[in-house]
């Protein structure tokens, strides 16, 4: 497994690499993502993007912390991935992550599956699939969700998964 530290002043993000069989990308940050720790998985997540595996898989069971910038991050690697047809899925996001994917309705966008391998498993269609009912809802019963060809991504993004505002 490949790793690559973040610069965070707390908890250092640490982004570890896994290729399962049948070619998909589990990409795991570790730590505290936010402004200061992006880099790492943003870099990473542009690469896959830019020559994508199977299916990219963002294991969330590590992450301690998300902040805003950290979402931005998924959102926009969610819409380039949605641009470049390849299946994104969210996996195994804990309490602090699933509630924060719930209050902003970042659950009514991206395909959280409970556990990593119910994500590798998943249909891959290149969209996310399933009901906008919260992603805590999805991840406690085993069920996924996300955007839909009728739900588009508001402010979908080609362009490099930069944070800076006014970005495409």
């Amino acid at each position: 497994m490949d790793a690559q530290p973040g610069a965070g002043p707390g908890a250092p993000l640490v982004v570890a690499l896994r290729h399962p069989p049948g070619g998909a990308l589990v990409v795991r940050p570790e730590g505290e993502l936010d402004h200061d720790s992006v880099g790492p998985l943003r870099e990473t997540l542009e690469r896959a993007v830019t020559d994508p595996p199977a299916r990219l898989v963002v294991d969330c069971g590590g992450l301690e912390f998300c902040d805003s910038t950290g979402l931005n991050l998924l959102l926009r690697a969610h819409a380039a991935a949605l641009h470049a047809g390849l299946p994104l899925l969210l996996a195994a996001p804990g309490a602090v992550v699933a509630r924060m994917l719930a209050i902003t309705g970042a659950d009514e966008v991206l395909d959280v599956r409970p556990t990593v391998e119910d994500a590798l498993a998943a249909p891959a269609t290149g969209t996310a699939s399933g009901t906008a009912s919260g992603a805590a809802s999805r991840v406690a019963s085993g069920a996924g969700g996300g955007a839909s060809a009728d739900r588009p991504v508001p402010g979908a993004v080609t362009g490099p998964l930069d944070d800076s505002i006014g970005a495409p």
